[in-house]
């Protein structure tokens, strides 16, 4: 940095007051830590490197940053945990500082949270602020608010910049030069449908109408997360926002997965050890303990680590599926496909996805079964199967996930491809949930493969909802009956059942739940001391255990 021109005091030295208001205007993280007394009177200024790391984000859209693509850099997502500054860094420092120290009392702001209230929250502390005789002491010949618009909701200066608050949702004539977004989703509007479809639509339709200018106004949104189709979410995932917005991420507690995603500007979370706090000055571990202890999972995930489920799971953990380490299948009592249908009549349209699932029930020792095989259709876990079979009547039966996809197709591609995963993994019964589009996929089946063995069996789920019929089976991974192979299409299975209910997607979920009650309904899944009585009172009654039910 090259020699700072300071004005001089009479006597020729540069004043105190001078260097430090030149340091502000250097610096957005140093202008809080100057005018955090004005703001926040009663509370110390607590520093942290998360301060300085979205600071330095913040200065990069009022510098005009260009990326290396030739994009200007104006699209910013931070996830962050309540109490650690958010909304006074972005909301209340960041407009103030570009007012006054940087010389740009002519910017407008649009700042809309979940409630107009908590806008008008922040632009009060805003307005205290600039109106400060600290404030005005220094910057006072760039910042001067009219008298005609200066109220709560709105105020103006006579550079014509203002700042505007109004709730998430509902967004005014008005446009803007930075459109700042706080906290669109409370925790019950987050998980209301209807509530975060209107929230969701204002974002995608509503916000990118208010820019002053389209090409370089700038949109930040900093926020917890709450659910995987949120605003973060969106941002995150759609087409048109997936990869535009630069994405601050930091979660209370550190997680070595999040390791090596820097943001575009190439800064890392500087910590190291797993659960290492983000803000351990203002939130020591005796305070987030106590704190997440109340919380609960739900909220200390999305709301603290920023992952909209439980990174163990809600109704099942994911820690529960055991993990199949072999190259291939063991030997398998019987086979069931479960389908969820979702199909359309035109490759255009855009529906719901139709998911499959396959699953394979056996028994005995897991790495004993396992190296008794024969190629029987194919490497991998495209279809290789073990077809020798002894049976082990101390065994607990398990379940091995054997395939898995969710797609949206057309009628005739969707049977067509159900067709080719039961024949290819010999499956003994499929089953169709008992709904209108289901209907016709059955049809379809049968009358098209009504040669292959397998038989077709429509499932009704009769009033039990898709939350009670994932409960209903909760106890067959809580006491480690289902495996899952570590590849990728197993990997999306156990992620969508762990974030369920609170997930984008269900279609698998429901596959998963429905061919889990169909095999326990069976008999086919007897738990632990179930099955241990059964063999018991076999053995006192018949002098031996029976045979398999289902012998390949």
């Amino acid at each position: 940095m090259g020699k700072i021109d300071l004005p001089r005091d009479i006597d020729g030295k540069a004043s105190l007051r001078a260097i430090q208001k030149r340091r502000c205007e250097l610096s957005l993280a140093t202008f809080i830590k100057q005018a955090w007394h004005v703001v926040e009177p009663g509370q110390p200024f607590v520093d942290n490197w998360h301060i300085g790391l979205i600071c330095a984000h913040l200065e990069a859209i009022t510098d005009d940053h260009v990326l290396e693509d030739g994009s200007p850099y104006n699209r910013l997502l931070i996830n962050v945990p309540p109490g650690t500054m958010k909304s006074m860094i972005v909301n209340i420092f960041w407009p103030s500082w570009e007012w006054g120290p940087k010389n740009l009392p002519h910017m407008r702001y649009i700042c809309a949270a979940h409630q107009q209230g908590l806008a008008i929250r922040d632009s009060t502390k805003m307005r205290r602020l600039v109106t400060s005789e600290w404030y005005q002491d220094r910057w006072g010949d760039r910042v001067k608010l009219t008298g005609d618009q200066n109220a709560k909701t709105k105020f103006e200066n006579l550079a014509t910049g203002f700042r505007e608050a109004l709730a998430a949702g509902s967004i005014t004539g008005s446009r803007g030069d930075r459109v700042l977004i706080d906290d669109p989703h409370s925790v019950e509007s987050a998980n209301s449908e209807a509530m975060r479809h209107t929230t969701l639509e204002w974002f995608t339709e509503a916000v990118p109408t208010r820019l002053n200018n389209p090409k370089t106004s700038a949109i930040v949104v900093i926020m917890q997360r709450l659910h995987e189709e949120d605003v973060s979410g969106v941002i995150l995932e759609r087409k048109g926002f997936q990869g535009v917005y630069d994405h601050i991420c930091l979660p209370m507690r550190y997680e070595a997965w999040r390791d090596g995603v820097a943001t575009k500007l190439g800064y890392l979370d500087p910590r190291e050890e797993e659960g290492e706090l983000l803000f351990p000055q203002r939130f020591p571990p005796e305070v987030v303990d106590r704190d997440e202890a109340a919380m609960g999972p739900y909220a200390v995930a999305s709301q603290h680590q920023q992952v909209p489920s439980p990174r163990g799971g809600n109704v099942i953990k994911d820690s529960w599926w055991q993990l199949w380490e072999q190259s291939h299948f063991p030997s398998l009592d019987f086979v069931v496909a479960s389908i969820d249908t979702a199909y359309s009549t035109k490759a255009e349209e855009r529906g719901d996805f139709s998911a499959m699932t396959i699953w394979g029930v056996f028994s005995g020792d897991p790495a004993a079964t396992a190296t008794r095989s024969v190629d029987r259709y194919g490497k991998g876990f495209d279809g290789y199967v073990n077809t020798s079979y002894t049976s082990d009547l101390n065994a607990v039966p398990r379940v091995i996930l054997m395939r898995a996809w969710a797609e949206r197709l057309e009628l005739h591609e969707l049977v067509e491809k159900i067709a080719k995963d039961c024949k290819a993994l010999k499956v003994d019964k499929l089953l169709i949930e008992n709904k209108a589009a289901g209907h016709s996929v059955a049809q379809e089946i049968r009358r098209l493969f009504n040669h292959e063995p397998w038989a077709v069996q429509m499932y009704d789920p009769k009033s039990i909802d898709k939350l009670g019929r994932l409960y209903s089976v909760q106890h067959l991974f809580a006491e480690g009956m289902i495996y899952a192979p570590g590849v990728t299409w197993a990997e999306a299975v156990i992620r969508q059942v762990s974030s369920f209910p609170r997930g984008k997607h269900d279609d698998l979920v429901d596959t998963v739940s429905m061919a889990l009650r169909h095999l326990r309904d069976l008999g086919l899944l007897t738990r632990s001391p179930e099955r241990l009585a059964e063999i018991n009172e076999s053995k006192t009654q018949y002098g031996k255990a029976p045979p398999p039910l289902y012998d390949v």
